[in-house]
């Protein structure tokens, strides 16, 4: 029996793309993976980091982890859970970084009948934008090692179910470099599937379904968790990408202000969580992937 509080612990530790705790990382969930009857492929690639990051490399290099079971249906798993395996921080948390996106929608809206409110407002979204740069103080408990154990639990409920296949997409924080790179190389893994990523489970907090391509199981996914359903959020996840390649795409998080406040910061770390939002959400995907 796994012992998924020693896997966070191993797990949530700084692990930027490219470190020496990344690599680790990675053989850690390839050890995972197959202890549990899966064949694991590395899908390495190289891409471009968002622009909007400071201080960025100009070209990063990761590899995906794509696990398969291996007594799989002759057209692939149909179900694909999702977890990107990277971490990185930031001099800023998520929390200031949505306010300063919400200080820019305003300070362009204001602009036509309030100039001067709006110059206040596009100087303080500027100055907390400018922060957005990367570095490698942040352990990732919630973003996102919860995410992978969660997907680890999933297949551990479901004993060993043939339809279900594990991505561990990498570069995530660099912006969705490696999901870009899956959908560009390896679309076809997903086309007719149905993609379920997972991206920041605290605890606390309700659940949310972040519906990219509604379909029959995400809603499902949003029913078993008493989700509250979205189909826009200002927040970036590798199922923005994926969906384009999928029958069907469903991102899930789990938190609440507390959380986006912690979140690539040196406080997002193992010792502050139970893992209790990470069953509640095995639970109900297990539950609603058993029942499609």
């Amino acid at each position: 029996m796994t012992d998924y509080a020693a896997l966070l612990r191993e797990l949530a530790v700084p692990r930027l793309v490219g470190t020496p705790n990344h690599q680790s990382v990675r053989e850690t969930l390839k050890r995972e993976l197959r202890a549990r009857g899966f064949t694991v492929e590395e899908h390495a690639f190289r891409g471009r980091p968002a622009r909007a990051l400071m201080r960025a490399p100009t070209e990063v290099r990761g590899v995906n982890l794509i696990a398969t079971p291996t007594a799989q249906p002759p057209n692939g798993p149909t179900v694909w859970l999702v977890a990107h395996y990277d971490s990185k921080g930031q001099p800023i948390s998520m929390a200031v970084r949505l306010a300063g996106f919400f200080a820019l929608v305003a300070g362009v809206v204001t602009a036509f009948f309030a100039p001067l409110a709006a110059a206040v407002l596009l100087i303080a979204a500027f100055a907390i934008l400018f922060q957005n740069r990367v570095t490698d103080n942040s352990p990732g408990a919630v973003d996102n090692a919860t995410a992978v154990i969660a997907a680890l639990m999933t297949v551990d409920l479901l004993k060993g179910s043939s339809n279900v296949g594990i991505v561990f997409p990498d570069a995530e924080e660099f912006g969705l470099v490696g999901a870009r790179a899956l959908a560009r190389e390896r679309g076809e893994l997903f086309a007719g599937a149905a993609v379920v990523n997972l991206d920041g489970l605290d605890d606390g907090g309700r659940s949310t379904a972040f519906l990219h391509r509604p379909g029959p199981l995400g809603q499902a996914i949003a029913g078993a968790l008493t989700a509250r359903r979205w189909r826009w959020l200002p927040v970036v996840v590798d199922g923005i990408v994926l969906a384009r390649a999928a029958r069907e795409c469903v991102t899930i998080l789990k938190g609440d202000w507390t959380t986006m406040r912690i979140v690539h910061t040196p406080h997002d770390r193992a010792e502050r969580l139970t893992l209790a939002g990470a069953r509640t959400v095995a639970e109900g995907l297990a539950r609603a992937i058993s029942g499609a």
